[in-house]
């Protein structure tokens, strides 16, 4: 469980990141910014957000993987791959 409560330490402080540099953005595009800057700052974003879902889906997995259950673990497994998948 320390893990569990690391990821979700990790994956909040990216979560926190980003929405401080969205609001960057918003505020860049609001006052009419350079392009190529907002556009950086923008992928910047997205790339946190990524990080941050891939943090936290892998961590599921992990839990997954540890379960005693071998018939729920393969439904989880496949539900937490398509969730993978829509990070994609």
């Amino acid at each position: 469980m320390a893990a569990d409560a690391e990821v979700q330490r990790a994956a909040l402080n990216r979560l926190k990141r980003a929405r401080g540099q969205l609001d960057g953005v918003i505020r860049m595009v609001e006052e009419g910014g350079d392009c190529e800057p907002t556009v950086t700052q923008l992928a910047a974003v997205s790339k946190a957000l990524d990080r941050a879902g891939f943090m936290i889906i892998s961590s599921s997995v992990r839990e997954c993987l540890a379960s005693a259950d071998e018939e729920g673990r393969e439904a989880d497994l496949a539900r937490l791959e398509k969730v993978f998948l829509s990070l994609a």
